[in-house]
């Protein structure tokens, strides 16, 4: 907690404090955390889909990055607190403040920080990639950065335990977070989590976010089993 006060938005110490918590999650719940590919060394984001608050473990676990969540979750119990201590960036999704958003993207990425959103805008049940929204991937493309930063997809693919409903790891829609924990939790034998990094773009290889955005989505869909590759 004194490192905010200290040393602002550098975080010196939250990013490898929060990968070992993450990474010891994965060993307590006994699931199988598998990583295909490398997470890139140039300054970005990264962007990936969305289908489980196991999304956070996964990913964080491979990589020092600081998440991009919208505001909502910073007054969820427990979850909220968490979220602002390890730096999260909380966003509105609402178009008339997309100008200060980009402000606060700015500020991050200059100090070095890779950010990483899910552009679905939405968790899903793991058996399909929604439409990438493109509205976050403007903020790449202001003068002081589109010159020198990357965006990274990722693919997150959740296999179930044997016998088990497919969309077993899958938290979307109304479901309780407590109820889900407790399910995944009590669950007798557990599945895995592949997490697949695809070669970084590089954003002034592209002509604005929309086709950034399209590429991005492409890979992602690409990582996923056939059958999860649908919106």
């Amino acid at each position: 907690m004194i490192e905010a006060p200290l040393f602002r938005l550098y975080r010196p110490w939250t990013p490898f404090i929060t990968q070992g918590v993450c990474r010891m999650a994965f060993v307590i719940l006994g699931i199988r955390h598998e990583v295909t590919g490398a997470p890139m060394l140039e300054p970005g984001a990264v962007v990936a889909n969305h289908s489980s608050w196991l999304d956070i473990f996964a990913l964080n676990a491979c990589k020092r990055v600081y998440f991009v969540s919208k505001s909502e979750v910073a007054d969820w119990p427990g979850i909220g607190l968490l979220a602002k201590i390890t730096g999260t960036v909380f966003i509105r999704r609402n178009p008339r403040e997309a100008r200060a958003q980009t402000a606060v993207f700015e500020r991050r990425l200059l100090i070095g920080h890779r950010l990483l959103f899910f552009p679905e805008g939405s968790s899903t049940d793991g058996m399909r990639v929604l439409n990438f929204k493109s509205t976050l991937f403007q903020a790449f493309f202001s003068k002081a950065l589109c010159h020198r930063l990357y965006v990274q997809p990722v693919s997150v693919i959740y296999d179930a335990p044997a016998d088990v409903d497919p969309r077993f790891y899958g938290w979307w829609g109304d479901m309780s977070f407590a109820e889900h924990l407790m399910q995944v939790l009590g669950a007798r034998r557990q599945g895995r989590v592949r997490v697949i990094y695809h070669p970084p773009l590089k954003v002034d290889d592209f002509p604005g976010r929309k086709a950034l955005a399209a590429d991005a989505e492409a890979q992602v869909r690409a990582g996923m089993p056939a059958d999860r590759r649908g919106g």
